[in-house]
């Protein structure tokens, strides 16, 4: 076999495993957009919850939205609670019904928002809250606001 031969073989093979090399990146590059776009496309929802009359009715809701479209892996939900609502959120206070349907939705990726003006307002920290729950330092109708700017369909049940 003459020189020119292998250079040609050589050169056939390192274009044939270039293209090999580039057609298995823009797999695993669709596969990522697909799961991004997957991601992007599930629905968000924020409920506001402030009436302490309503927080079993809004807590039911969620279960039944969770359960609606097949469970936590197919919608984004956050709970932003403010006002006399919030009272039923004290560890201190809270049922063990409620303690149990929080626990179950926080481990379902369920964001609980607490407005940090209400927490101001009964003397309260993060940690006098049932576990899960975070601070809307800004409040929680800022904090309602923030999330509809990222997409989230408001529900105020």
């Amino acid at each position: 076999m003459d020189r020119r031969n292998m250079l040609l073989r050589a050169v056939t093979a390192l274009g044939a495993a270039f293209a090999a090399s580039r057609a298995s990146a823009a797999a695993e590059s669709l596969a990522q957009d697909r799961l991004q776009d997957k991601l992007q496309d599930r629905l968000k929802v924020v409920y506001h919850l402030s009436d302490l009359d309503k927080v079993s009715f809004v807590i039911g809701n969620i279960q039944n939205h969770f359960d609606g479209v097949g469970g936590p892996d197919h919608v984004t939900i956050a709970l932003v609670i403010h006002g006399p609502a919030l009272r039923a959120f004290h560890s201190a206070q809270a049922t063990p019904d409620l303690t149990q349907h929080v626990g179950r939705l926080s481990k379902a990726g369920l964001e609980f928002a607490a407005c940090g003006n209400t927490m101001r307002s009964q003397k309260i920290g993060v940690a006098d809250l049932l576990p899960g729950f975070v601070s809307a330092d800004k409040g929680g109708v800022v904090r309602i606001a923030e999330l509809q700017s990222q997409g989230y369909l408001y529900l105020r049940p």
